[in-house]
Parts: C-alpha cells; sequence; structure tokens
C-alpha cells in the first residue's frame, strides 16, 4: 500500500515513532544490496529518513561511492502484520549541526542518547516512496 512521505495517515506515523529496529539498504558499487540493522527517524515535515552512522561504515561508502546525486537507500521495519518502507535519494551529512540534529531525534525515539563519537556522520534520505501497512 502506497503512502503520502509528506502527509503519511496517523496509523503510518505512529508506526514509524514506536521504537523498532529497522534495516538500511544501500547499493555497492556493483549494484548488490547491502542491508544492516539501524536506527531510523522519519520527518514526514521534511519528507526525510535520517540514521546515524560511523564515517567508516560500508552503508556510509555505499552512498559515497553512487554517482553524485544517484545514490538511492531504504529503511523499513516490520512487527507481526504491520510493515513500512521508506525510499529515496541519500547523501551523507557530516556537519555538526545535521550530526546534533539526527542524534537528537534519535535519542527521542529509541529513547537513550548514542555514546559521543566524533567520526559520526548522518546518512540523510530524501523520500520519494513510502509504502506500508501500519
Amino acid at each position: 500500500m502506497a503512502h503520502d512521505v509528506l502527509n503519511p495517515t496517523p496509523e503510518y506515523l505512529a508506526f514509524w515513532r514506536e521504537r523498532h529496529v529497522c534495516t538500511l539498504t544501500t547499493l555497492r558499487p556493483d549494484g548488490t544490496p547491502h542491508v544492516v540493522p539501524v536506527g531510523v527517524t522519519y520527518d514526514p515535515e521534511a519528507g526525510v529518513a535520517r540514521v546515524i552512522s560511523n564515517k567508516h561504515s560500508k552503508k556510509v561508502r555505499n552512498v559515497l561511492e553512487a554517482e553524485p546525486g544517484r545514490a538511492r537507500a531504504s529503511v523499513c521495519q516490520m512487527e507481526g502484520r504491520r510493515w513500512a518502507t521508506l525510499e529515496g535519494r541519500a547523501v551523507v551529512r557530516t556537519d555538526e549541526a545535521s550530526v546534533a540534529d539526527a542524534v537528537a531525534r534519535y535519542a527521542e525515539r529509541y529513547r537513550r542518547t548514542p555514546s559521543p563519537n566524533p567520526d559520526r556522520v548522518v546518512i540523510e534520505i530524501t523520500l520519494d516512496r513510502a509504502m506500508g501497512r501500519a
């Protein structure tokens, strides 16, 4: 079932506010998917999903190694019969304000503040597709 990324149903948005481990899928340079467990935050007002990560991770390298403006990523979560997927173009943000904002959003959703990490970056996904059943 398709959803509007900027105007999700209340049930879909509530599901993205619950505490769930998610998966992030990025594409390796050879086009094969790389799927890893992550924490994700969804900001429908901005049409963005965010994943905090270490700048040396494979998922970050996958985004950086894609053609400029062409990196695609998706995040997904499920619980029982409920599931939700967000897809879009990914970029890596390294500036202090973006990282601090993403950490604050993560702390709110997951009810814990990540340990300080000077190598932390944000994979920011500008969303163009939302699917699921919440």
